[in-house]
């Protein structure tokens, strides 16, 4: 074999075994019955009446609960990653939710996560609300984190935008390493490890 294929298959090699491969469904379905990754977990994908949440083909859509966090500029504030200061949010509960014009509001997610040590997971707003001007960001969940999801939910629009509770918002990929990592969130303490609701910025 010539030299030159032998170190293109060497290559190849090397870059797939540092490959990170997204979970299927079933992966999903045994890392949470067995290990409670999730928790409530639901099995299949719930959609009628209502915006899709639970297990996907490659995937998990999470559901945002009924407590939110509402920015507003009545005490003319300045957000300040450094120095938040909590008047700039007022509290809400409710079954559904209206962020103002071009406004922003934090939530949580209904399920609990347990991040394996070699897991890392990118989350996505779901198309019904991005086809509606609501952007959703959520960091990724790193290695042997575990929590409730802070949910960021901007609208992006001139009109009020609704936000409906204990319905999905977002979906969760899941990828795999080869290989743990070194040190996990849970190893350096991270300042949001295992947070039980709506968690303002830490310094």
């Amino acid at each position: 074999m010539p030299a030159l294929q032998v170190d293109v298959d060497r290559k190849r090699k090397k870059f797939e075994e540092a490959w990170m491969s997204v979970k299927p469904d079933k992966w999903i379905r045994r890392m949470s019955l067995e290990h409670k990754m999730i928790e409530p977990f639901t099995d299949r994908q719930v959609r009628e009446g209502v915006i899709s949440y639970g297990v996907s083909s490659y995937g998990y859509d999470i559901r945002v609960a009924d407590e939110f966090q509402i920015f507003t500029n009545v005490n003319s504030t300045i957000v300040d990653p450094k120095h938040f200061d909590p008047r700039s949010l007022v509290s809400y509960k409710g079954d559904a939710c209206l962020i103002p014009p071009n406004s922003f509001a934090l939530a949580r997610s209904v399920e609990y996560f347990r991040i394996p040590r070699n897991v890392l997971t990118i989350c996505l707003g779901k198309s019904t609300y991005a086809r509606c001007g609501i952007i959703v960001n959520v960091t990724p969940f790193e290695p042997e984190w575990e929590g409730f999801v802070t949910l960021e939910i901007s609208n992006t629009t001139p009109l009020p935008a609704k936000i409906y509770a204990n319905e999905g918002l977002c979906q969760v990929l899941f990828f795999e390493s080869d290989e743990q990592c070194e040190v996990s969130y849970k190893d350096k303490k991270g300042k949001y490890q295992a947070q039980g609701g709506i968690v303002l910025p830490r310094l």
